[in-house]
């Protein structure tokens, strides 16, 4: 083994539980990891976006720093088990004299195509999209307005693949934390109706407060459908509640401030890698239908 690559997350009701599994599994790993294997360089900790803003049920809720977000921030006073797993994985590799070097990467949101991921958005969104089509339905906004209306940014999956291989094997990107997006913004209202019109569904967005609604509790019941969806596309046999994660998109569409981080960090240490927002929205929705995971407007 020579570079060990973990971005495991399991994900429990309070933040203290997720402090004490996530780290346990970490400490798990490097506590065999480093001290037997001889050849190993480097360790890249991937967490994210909640490294700047807190826990889910945090966020909004105390002081967090303004955006853009740069890796010098300091910590927040909350706790949050991204912190617990950059202290495990700095206590490990320094039991090597500098032998071990570690990278941790925070992108936010990611956009790609891993249908039994927890962070499914892309793929969520696209099952919401096609239960609309089936049964004659809007596609409507579920969230706030600050999430409508609001400039956000995006990681793809392969530029954090990119970013990761890159820190693993530069020198210029040893022992540092670096955040990692697309390098644009964008607006969840210009993607909505990108979205609606792959699928050949109406649309509403953002139409006051009373218009709010969770996903996770309009998607209830729905098995019956998406297997009638499977079978009439003869796409993949896939469990609803496998392929969507709407807790994680209703509570996304409800953060009630704008984010967004600084790439410069990473430019500035020689990855000049970046995606387009738009263009890899879309190319996550081919290639879900591409795998027949969904079947797009006819």
């Amino acid at each position: 083994v020579t570079h060990v690559f973990y971005a495991a997350w399991s994900s429990h009701e309070t933040e203290d539980r997720n402090r004490e599994v996530n780290a346990g599994m970490l400490r798990n790993v490097l506590s065999v990891v480093v001290p037997n294997c001889p050849a190993l360089a480097h360790v890249c900790l991937q967490t994210g976006r909640k490294h700047y803003v807190g826990p889910f049920e945090a966020i909004g809720k105390i002081p967090a720093p303004d955006p853009p977000y740069t890796e010098d921030m300091p910590r927040l006073d909350h706790p949050n088990f991204y912190y617990d797993l950059e202290d495990v994985l700095f206590d490990h590799v320094s039991g090597r004299d500098g032998a071990v070097t570690w990278s941790v990467h925070r992108p936010t949101v990611i956009f790609g195509f891993s249908p039994r991921s927890a962070m499914n958005v892309v793929g969520s969104l696209c099952v919401y999209a096609a239960i609309c089509r089936k049964e004659g339905a809007t596609l409507r906004w579920p969230g706030c307005k600050v999430a409508w209306e609001g400039f956000t940014d995006a990681s793809d999956a392969d530029l954090v693949a990119e970013h990761e291989i890159w820190a693993a094997v530069d020198p210029f990107a040893k022992n540092e934390a670096f955040n990692c997006s697309n390098g644009d913004v964008f607006k969840w209202k210009q993607l909505w109706p990108m979205l609606a019109e792959r699928f050949g569904v109406e649309w509403a967005g953002y139409e006051g407060e009373d218009s709010r609604f969770a996903l996770a509790d309009a998607m209830t019941g729905k098995e019956a459908v998406w297997t009638e969806i499977l079978q009439e596309n003869e796409l993949v046999t896939t469990e609803l509640e496998e392929i969507t994660s709407w807790g994680f998109v209703d509570a996304m569409f409800n953060i009630d401030i704008e984010h967004l981080d600084n790439m410069n960090k990473s430019k500035e240490h020689g990855f000049l890698g970046f995606r387009n927002t738009v263009n890899s929205f879309n190319a996550w929705i081919d290639k879900m239908k591409a795998s027949k995971e969904v079947d797009l407007q006819k």
